[in-house]
């Protein structure tokens, strides 16, 4: 079997001191303790708080920290921020154009949509916009249904008003208009100044257009022709401008709740860390301290019930730990001395000692946030079409706008043009393109973070839309089928060399990988207690075997193409290695100084959940691949007992690569499974790329989407939420074409001929607000949906 190694350096972990400084080798770094945002140190706003001096963002902050300091240094608060600078710096992006970034909340240049931080916090805050828009809509509303009701009336209100109606109609609007939708003109304004034209162009146009007309109508009504007069009145339309500012406020409030929950899932896996932890210290003494102080390589004491602080290594005690929430596997998992552990899993029974290897961003679950935020602001491919219909949309409806108001002004019935005024303002408020804009967004959101609560952690959406195209799976063996953890089998030696030697050598030159195959060596020669010798001039021979000199001699190990590579012949023990395979072991050859030494055997057991996960996905449609390294004959005995019929054996990097580009080029879709630096190549050439999540940092940086728990069966629940997250995501953008396709001619319209219905710009504004809300709504449905299968 080929060898692949790694050669890792530890990075120097982040770590804590009090208060709110979060030092690293290179820089220090000051959170706001009521936010977690990144502030400068020679920031204006300051507090000092048990002799220790907190630095603010902005004066809202410090003088909620000023009102209950004893809250914002909890450690609860300050593992939040820790988390929160771990994951971000205080970046907010636009779900819409996920490449807009700012530091702290805004609204995006181009779409004018309320800017979201990249990382929610452990707790859900309201958005400061949504308190906004409500306190807004709320103060205003009763002012909207008054001037409503005296427009709708009739001439019920003439003989009390009179000649004052007009006026009171102008007074009672003016705030809601200029105040409720301050913030949209202001949007409408950037959109023109920036020429990124958006929702927020269509609707300032459309209200500032009707407003502004019957402000002209009340003080210059002389001015306007007969067309534009009713009962020798001249039209005015300020209850329209006020009612679409308060349904767009409505629909905003409605949107940005719903678009809050799409980070449930982040908020969720930020709160499952631990508040502290209870440290050992060299004395003997303990003593609990925040998650935030614990460094890589202290000991910390985990009691029953209690989760585990940070990832590391067990030193003492035997207990079950429960990682379903970070790796979607049901079943406890029992932990012994040596075994690794993961931070935020949950002891459930035994005391257990552990030392702690990876702290803050290094972490699990810190990764597993970091990639599910970065998936959840990817674009999905689908969405290209929309963005093009998108960029010339807004365009072509103030086109269809002016053409609407001119067509009514010379041929529409009296008053004409105060018809094609009113039609022309609801043509502007119902196309507005924000629901084809959040169409795909929004899905990718919630699938994301469902599918990370399931130990299912997608790169990108383009690997959410494609892996339901999938047709054929292939699977690397080692890692993936089985357990990764191969155990040491035999050693045949050849006449002048013995055992011991041949095995000496062996784990001489593979004690610097981190093959599992050569780890099961190495392991072996230890408990032998046999001395390794040292290597020089290691090399890895392209996946196939490594390279090296022992005491001055040239040593290879690998398969047989390894050994043909270098002229050393095999063949005397040929039959040996044959039976060994048949039987699922993996054998590497020992030549030394140009002749064979020997062979080695290594089994390497299958995944208890491996035989289930091939039923599953062969009977999903799939077509079932497997290569690997190994000899072909092992690779046989192992594909027949799991009943895959493809099988390739002995195969080297490139060969997977152009495995999978033959494939490709039959017309086949084709996902690699693999969790190997070997694998790498082909987890980059595959459409989707599946890295065990037990194997090595290479595949699982190269793959679209990584396995947390290394369990085939969750290719089946990836699967599921990708049909379910496609299948909602055309949903979403059918709909987007449909209601603005429909929408915009009967805004102009179209059916007045016919019916005489014409449809009000309150009516439209009222459908452009559901439409939005609609689309985040349908994608809120994929939290509720149940995967197929797998380990969830």
């Amino acid at each position: 079997m080929a060898h692949s190694h790694q050669h890792s350096s530890d990075t120097e972990p982040k770590s804590c001191c009090s208060g709110d400084k979060h030092e690293t080798a290179s820089n220090q770094v000051i959170i706001d303790p009521v936010c977690g945002m990144t502030v400068d140190s020679s920031a204006e706003f300051k507090a000092d708080y048990q002799d220790h001096t907190y630095h603010f963002c902005s004066l809202h902050c410090k003088e909620k920290f000023i009102q209950t300091p004893g809250h914002y240094c909890e450690p609860s608060v300050k593992q939040d921020a820790f988390l929160a600078e771990e994951n971000s710096t205080g970046e907010y992006s636009c779900p819409m154009h996920p490449e807009i970034l700012q530091i702290g909340p805004g609204t995006c240049p181009k779409c004018g949509m309320a800017l979201e931080p990249v990382m929610p916090s452990a707790e859900h805050e309201e958005n400061p916009e949504l308190s906004d828009f409500r306190k807004r809509f709320w103060y205003t509303l009763p002012m909207t249904l008054v001037v409503t009701i005296i427009a709708m009336s009739g001439g019920a209100f003439d003989d009390l008003l009179g000649s004052s109606r007009p006026w009171l109609e102008w007074l009672l609007a003016t705030p809601v208009v200029l105040w409720s939708g301050g913030p949209f003109f202001v949007r409408w304004m950037q959109s023109v100044l920036q020429r990124s034209p958006n929702m927020w162009t269509l609707i300032g146009t459309g209200t500032g257009a009707a407003y502004g007309y019957s402000v002209v109508a009340v003080l210059m009504p002389d001015i306007f022709p007969e067309s534009f007069r009713q009962d020798a009145h001249v039209a005015v339309y300020f209850e329209a401008a006020a009612v679409i500012i308060s349904l767009t406020l409505f629909g905003q409030i409605l949107e940005l709740k719903a678009r809050s929950e799409t980070g449930a899932a982040i908020r969720a896996l930020l709160g499952l860390a631990p508040k502290t932890a209870r440290r050992i210290n060299d004395d003997g003494t303990e003593e609990d301290i925040p998650l935030t102080h614990v460094h890589a390589g202290d000991r910390l004491r985990i009691r029953p019930g209690e989760k585990v602080p940070v990832d590391g290594v067990v030193l003492e005690g035997k207990s079950s730990i429960d990682e379903s929430m970070l790796t979607g596997e049901p079943m406890p998992v029992s932990k012994k001395a040596g075994d690794a552990v993961i931070g935020a899993s949950l002891n459930t029974s035994g005391a257990l000692i552990m030392r702690a290897e990876k702290v803050g961003s290094s972490t699990v679950l810190s990764q597993i946030i970091q990639m599910v935020t970065n998936a959840q602001r990817s674009r999905a491919p689908m969405q290209r079409m929309a963005d093009v219909v998108a960029g010339y949309f807004v365009l072509i409806v103030l086109s269809i706008s002016i053409l609407t108001f001119v067509l009514w002004g010379l041929f529409g019935p009296e008053p004409s043009w105060a018809f094609g005024l009113i039609n022309a303002v609801a043509v502007l408020i119902i196309a507005c393109p924000c629901a084809l804009g959040l169409a795909t967004p929004m899905s990718v959101m919630v699938a994301t973070g469902n599918a990370a609560t399931r130990g299912v952690l997608f790169k990108d959406a383009a690997a959410i839309e494609h892996l339901c195209e999938v047709d054929i799976l292939v699977v690397d063996k080692t890692g993936t089928l089985t357990e990764g953890r191969p155990a040491f089998h035999s050693v045949i030696p050849v006449a002048k060399w013995s055992k011991q030697d041949v095995l000496r050598i062996a784990a001489s030159l593979d004690q610097g990988s981190e093959h599992p195959l050569a780890k099961a060596i190495v392991a072996e020669a230890q408990q032998q207690a046999i001395p390794l010798n040292p290597v020089e001039g290691f090399e890895s021979a392209s996946g196939i075997g490594v390279h090296g000199q022992i005491e001055g001699l040239n040593v290879v190990l690998g398969n047989t193409a390894l050994m043909d590579e270098e002229g050393v012949p095999w063949q005397s023990l040929a039959s040996e290695a044959e039976e060994l395979r048949s039987k699922g072991a993996s054998v590497m050859y020992l030549a030394v100084a140009g002749e064979l030494a020997g062979l080695l055997a290594v089994a390497d057991p299958i995944k208890p959940s491996t035989p289930e996960a091939i039923r599953i996905l062969k009977n999903s449609g799939l077509r079932l691949v497997m290569a690997t390294g190994d000899g072909l004959t092992t690779a046989k005995a192992v594909g027949q007992e799991l009943g895959i019929d493809e099988v390739y054996g002995e195969v080297r990097p490139q060969d997977k690569d152009d495995l999978v580009a033959r494939l490709q080029a039959e017309g086949h879709k084709v996902a690699m499974a693999g969790d190997g630096i070997n694998d790498a190549p082909a987890l980059a050439r595959a459409d989707v790329g599946i890295a065990m999540g037990t194997g090595t940092d290479v595949a699982m940086s190269t793959a679209q989407l990584t396995l947390v728990k290394g369990d085939l069966r969750s290719i089946a629940v990836a699967r599921s939420i990708s049909v379910d997250t496609v299948r909602n995501m055309r949903q979403n953008l059918m709909f987007a074409f449909f209601y603005n396709s429909m929408g915009v001619p009967l805004a102009a319209g179209i059916l007045y001929p016919l019916t005489g219905w014409l449809l009000s710009p309150m009516i439209a504004a009222l459908a452009m607000s559901l439409s939005s809300v609609s689309v985040v709504g349908n994608a809120l449905r994929l939290r509720k949906r149940k995967t197929d299968g797998g380990a969830s």
